[in-house]
């Protein structure tokens, strides 16, 4: 009985693991809440301040636009009608006809029609081709260059302007200017006249076609010149 007595006492002094735990649950939980009341406080007293972002819209006023008038498209246009396939005519052609010879006889000078407008005209009264082998030449250029140089007119020249008149110049067959007209104007009346007048002056070898001399129109140009 001596050996029972100390085995009994020391079962019921003894307390398990469980038992332990709760005898400290309270001690461990209110440890726990001091822990996590000074992780929040620590939390939001650190982190910094958060802002709420301005999504407003820029609140301008809506433009309208106007949407282009609706196209209208025609319809295709219709098939054309193929031609007619041509037939070939039965008509027969004799062939003994011919043409009947043109004669004077069966047109007499009474019934044909009148000459065009300026036909049978001179033609020395206007610029016109003469055939011609051999050109004129001018025989006194020296003397047309004074000419000119002394009637050269007094503004133009003092303005130091220059220009060039293009003549029709006819020449007899004596190689004598006979007539002269301004084919392309210098464009000044003074520079016109002034060649026209030294176009007189101007002495030509007679042009020739088939070695005889003929009267021909010819274009001469006349430059005024400031030296």
């Amino acid at each position: 009985m001596a050996t029972d007595g100390p085995t009994a006492d020391h079962s019921t002094n003894s307390t398990s693991a469980n038992e332990a735990f709760k005898s400290h649950y309270g001690d461990w939980f209110g440890f726990g809440v001091i822990i996590a009341v000074a992780i929040h406080f620590a939390f939001f007293t650190l982190f910094p301040n958060l802002k709420a972002a301005d999504l407003t819209g820029d609140g301008g006023a809506i433009e309208a636009i106007e949407l282009p008038p609706e196209v209208h498209v025609p319809p295709p246009p219709e098939m054309i009608a193929r031609p007619a396939t041509p037939k070939v005519s039965t008509t027969t052609v004799d062939e003994d006809v011919t043409i009947a010879p043109t004669t004077f006889e069966s047109n007499p000078v009474e019934n044909l029609a009148p000459p065009p407008a300026g036909a049978g005209s001179n033609p020395d009264d206007r610029p016109t081709f003469i055939p011609y082998d051999v050109p004129p030449k001018l025989k006194n250029p020296g003397d047309i260059r004074k000419y000119l140089k002394r009637h050269y007119p007094p503004t133009l020249k003092e303005a130091r302007i220059e220009g060039k008149v293009i003549l029709w110049i006819y020449i007899d067959r004596a190689g004598q200017v006979q007539r002269a007209q301004v084919q392309q104007t210098s464009g000044f009346d003074a520079m016109d006249r002034v060649a026209l007048e030294c176009a007189g002056s101007m002495e030509f070898t007679p042009a020739k076609n088939r070695d005889k001399a003929t009267p021909v129109w010819v274009q001469q140009a006349i430059a005024f010149e400031v030296h």
